[in-house]
């Protein structure tokens, strides 16, 4: 079933730059790293401006993360992106060493999440990196939903201090938050109530559980969403709630069911409160080139298979 869906007017990248760029306006501390891709999130227009303040550092992820770790501890504030397959797999022992081990202050901001790298095919795609990344000790680990999220989340991270990973797409986002939404990193947003089953997601996929929850809504079915956008420190009190509320839940990610946001709300259940889960998302296969609407089908993250997988805790 289609569910009409408004989309945010900006791509992400043009956001996530335009936000970035009024801070180093208002901030000189505020720094860009870019791994050669500095059209990829919008960043080359923001350089003809700042130019004191954006580097294209070139294809050495591994190094960029060093760079990041040296200006922070001269008290600078870097901001460091590339595509999440480069800012995880490409450079982790640099993320541990350099960054959560030291305690410095670098946000990594990973863009084309999952699926969403789309015609860059398998290698450009990472279903792995929030399950790399939540394993560090001091790391906080996001995934943003929309532009009204990304605006919001840069804003607080600039006055943060530690090891962020946000994860994100480069495209446009559905759009699902009012441009004045305030968010609690480490807090889950809902969206719908319901009291017969909770679709809990992250990412693109909070989109596809709202139209799940619609069908659902169609048999008569209510379903609770969340919006669980911090993986780490995941918000535990909200799944547990929703455990003893609805006693069924369904994860929806764009990333491997293997140490993401499945096995993680498994784990906060399995310890406080066990109700039966099914879990959406990548199951133990790489990427490939396609469309975002032909991947989504071929890897089983539709809102038709979130659907799928609630009715069969239902049945």
């Amino acid at each position: 079933m289609s569910i009409e869906r408004q989309y945010d007017t900006l791509e992400m990248r043009k956001i996530y730059a335009e936000t970035l760029k009024q801070h180093m306006l208002e901030n000189p501390l505020v720094i860009e790293l870019e791994a050669d891709l500095m059209s990829s999130m919008g960043m080359d227009q923001v350089q003809k401006a700042l130019p004191n303040q954006v580097i294209n550092c070139g294809i050495m992820e591994a190094n960029v993360v060093g760079m990041a770790a040296g200006l922070s501890l001269a008290g600078h504030i870097p901001f460091f992106h590339t595509f999440t397959a480069f800012a995880s797999r490409r450079c982790f022992d640099q993320l541990f060493m350099s960054l959560d081990y030291q305690e410095n202050n670098v946000k990594v901001i990973a863009s084309d999440a999952g699926i969403s790298a789309v015609h860059n095919g398998g290698t450009h795609m990472s279903f792995e990196d929030m399950g790399i990344v939540r394993g560090l000790a001091k790391a906080t680990v996001l995934e943003i939903t929309d532009g009204s999220m990304m605006k919001n989340i840069v804003r607080q991270l600039v006055d943060l201090k530690g090891f962020y990973w946000v994860r994100t797409i480069r495209k446009q986002a559905v759009k699902i938050y009012a441009e004045d939404e305030e968010f609690s990193i480490g807090k889950a947003k809902i969206l719908r109530k319901g009291k017969d089953i909770t679709l809990i997601a992250n990412g693109i996929m909070v989109a596809e559980a709202l139209a799940a929850a619609e069908q659902l809504a169609q048999q008569g079915i209510a379903a609770t969403v969340v919006d669980m956008f911090t993986l780490k420190p995941i918000d535990q009190a909200c799944i547990i709630e929703q455990a003893q509320q609805t006693g069924k839940i369904v994860t929806c990610e764009n990333h491997s069911i293997y140490n993401g946001l499945g096995s993680a709300v498994a784990e906060v259940l399995s310890e406080h409160c066990p109700v039966p889960l099914r879990r959406v998302g990548i199951k133990g296969r790489y990427g490939q080139v396609g469309t975002q609407d032909f991947l989504m089908q071929e890897y089983e993250l539709s809102a038709d298979h979130i659907v799928k997988q609630a009715l069969s805790l239902l049945a």
